[in-house]
């Protein structure tokens, strides 16, 4: 499945370990949907999670993978964490690497590796 972020391909659901605000946002972003192949699809899939990005929003049935991004959890109301994307572009420029250019873009950066990273890094 492809995410919106210049086809970088992400996990389907969480990395082992993340852990969310409550049970329904850990269910909905792990479901699984064996009539689908893709997540963006399917019409039960309600929320994706982008790890690189820590990133929750509500999928878009567009035939697409759009989504809007929430603040809360629409289940326990839990306020989200703030959206890495903006510091991923800047990093990536810092480094300067063109962000569309995918091929270009360190493995650290495709996955939630870059968070722990307290000083961007090429690679």
């Amino acid at each position: 499945m492809l995410d919106v972020a210049f086809g970088v391909r992400d996990q389907w659901g969480a990395p082992p370990g993340v852990t969310h605000c409550c049970d329904m946002m850990t269910s909905n972003v792990d479901l699984e949907c064996h009539r689908c192949s893709d997540r963006y699809e399917c019409t039960d899939n309600l929320v994706t999670f982008i790890a690189r990005w820590q990133e929750y929003g509500l999928i878009i049935h567009d035939g697409g993978t759009s989504y809007v991004t929430i603040d809360f959890c629409p289940w326990c109301g839990a306020r989200l964490p703030e959206s890495q994307s903006d510091r991923w572009f800047d990093e990536l420029e810092e480094l300067g690497i063109d962000a569309s250019d995918v091929d270009n873009i360190p493995e650290d950066y495709l996955t939630d590796r870059w968070l722990s990273r307290s000083d961007p890094v090429s690679g």
